[in-house]
């Protein structure tokens, strides 16, 4: 199928962040205050607690709570996976694992945008868990990604700009699904970010892009909190407390003979 490129009118901020079950809990307040700030479009959060609710969000949907599967280990407010957002959600997909992954088609200004987001193997990179999360995961992105535009977002348990916490095997498996179905991993330069966003080449050609972090000591949580913001060259980038890493644009190459 051809997916045409988009055309975004305004800009379009998408942003996630593992919270680490809460651990910092004297903080919901802040947490919540950082979200609400950060005024994302799309906000995906892992390893997530419902404590955790900014109000400026018209839609949320949740995975299921994790005491229907694990009683004992956690509490009757964690989930793995939390998506926030103002635009209006159409569908749900399904995924290969529905406590760990959700899967949502959202409209936006232009087009449609399948938005998947996960945690690839929950305890770490080097848990057998891994590689069959990962596996699963791959075949959802090989499917899902054909239909329309498609997002890939959530925590990786994989680092690609360093040598900070991967696996060859994880690193390489997502680089090649990512190749094939025409990903562009916009996060991958990011040092010791093992959460990260992959969108569909269309969605960003022509766009610039500006990637974004927070909680850069980890004291909120054991993983940085990361933001992609595509926008119209034209459009001007203001600032705040989110520290803005880089800005470039995306072109589709021509190949001339």
């Amino acid at each position: 199928m051809h997916i045409a490129s988009v055309i975004i009118s305004k800009k379009m901020r998408i942003a996630t962040w593992n919270i680490e079950r809460l651990k910092h809990k004297t903080d919901i307040v802040l947490l919540n205050s950082m979200l609400e700030e950060l005024k994302a479009d799309i906000l995906v959060l892992t390893e997530t607690d419902n404590r955790v609710a900014p109000t400026n969000y018209k839609f949320c949907i949740q995975t299921p709570k994790l005491t229907e599967i694990q009683s004992d280990n956690y509490l009757e407010s964690e989930n793995r996976i939390t998506l926030y957002t103002n635009y209006e959600i159409i569908r749900q997909h399904e995924t290969y694992d529905r406590y760990t992954s959700l899967c949502v088609e959202l409209k936006t200004e232009h087009r449609t945008l399948i938005v998947y987001g996960t945690i690839i193997g929950i305890y770490g990179n080097r848990n057998k868990n891994f590689n069959a999360d990962l596996s699963q995961q791959i075949h959802d992105i090989e499917k899902l990604s054909k239909e329309t535009n498609f997002c890939f977002i959530g925590d990786y348990n994989t680092s690609f700009g360093d040598n900070y916490y991967f696996t060859h095997n994880g690193r390489n498996e997502l680089n090649n699904v990512f190749k094939d179905c025409k990903l562009n991993l916009l996060t991958r330069d990011i040092v010791e970010c093992i959460d990260h966003i992959a969108i569909s080449e269309n969605f960003t050609t022509n766009m610039e892009i500006v990637i974004g972090e927070w909680n850069l000591d980890k004291s909120l949580s054991d993983h940085k909190g990361i933001y992609v913001e595509l926008k119209n060259n034209g459009e001007n980038n203001k600032t705040n407390k989110f520290k803005v890493l880089c800005k470039y644009t995306l072109c589709t190459l021509v190949e001339r003979h």
